[in-house]
């Protein structure tokens, strides 16, 4: 009955589905090894052989949570990238603004739907944390920079320190996010946020 060749070769990526499911469900609080061994059907030390220990089980878990939200963003990006390349001024204008609009919403919707994760992401440390998950959350702040460093070079922005515009706009979005999340504004208010944030750092560009 123990013998599961479902959980042969594979085991780590059903650990971190169900603690995904079980930290959005109960909250960091609910994690443990030992729990997610009995729910895979594996005996209670099988997972200490991908992670040496909670804390191991918790980077991993930011770490897979960069790359999704990564992934998810960087799809967003070169969806729209062929239509701006092939647009006038005008044209590339309205898309850009388009697509940063994509953007923003794509990391409000996972900021919303995994807030234990994204909470879990940013409280790694970063000093101290393993080499991949520092990796995973440059990927992540490299595709913020590379969508506004396009936006700036192309005049849709206005010129200014690339860093701190990035953390302006996460910290935007995550704060939107947040009034959603805890049901202060509804998702329709959070739209109309968006946009007008958006509105408002495309308006700041210089006239060309």
């Amino acid at each position: 009955m123990n013998d599961r060749p479902f959980h042969h070769g594979n085991l780590r990526a059903v650990l971190l589905d169900q603690a995904e499911r079980t930290l959005r469900e109960g909250g960091i609080e609910a994690l443990s090894l030992r729990e997610l061994a009995r729910q895979a059907g594996v005996s209670h030390g099988a997972p200490r052989s991908h992670f040496v220990d909670r804390q191991a089980l918790l980077d991993a878990l930011a770490e897979r949570g960069f790359h999704r939200l990564a992934d998810e963003l960087e799809a967003v990006i070169a969806s729209d990238a062929g239509n701006a390349g092939n647009a006038g001024n005008a044209g590339n204008a309205g898309n850009f603004e388009q697509r940063f609009r994509a953007v923003a919403t794509a990391y409000v919707r996972f900021a919303v739907t995994d807030a234990a994760l994204l909470d879990l992401m940013f409280t790694a440390k970063n000093g101290d944390a393993p080499e991949g998950l520092r990796v995973a959350s440059e990927r992540l702040f490299a595709a913020f920079g590379e969508l506004i460093g396009r936006g700036t070079e192309a005049g849709e922005l206005a010129p200014q320190d690339p860093y701190r515009l990035t953390l302006l706009f996460a910290a935007t979005m995550q704060g939107i996010a947040v009034l959603v999340g805890s049901r202060r504004i509804s998702s329709e208010d959070g739209d109309r946020l968006i946009h007008d944030a958006v509105s408002l750092l495309v308006q700041g560009r210089q006239d060309t």
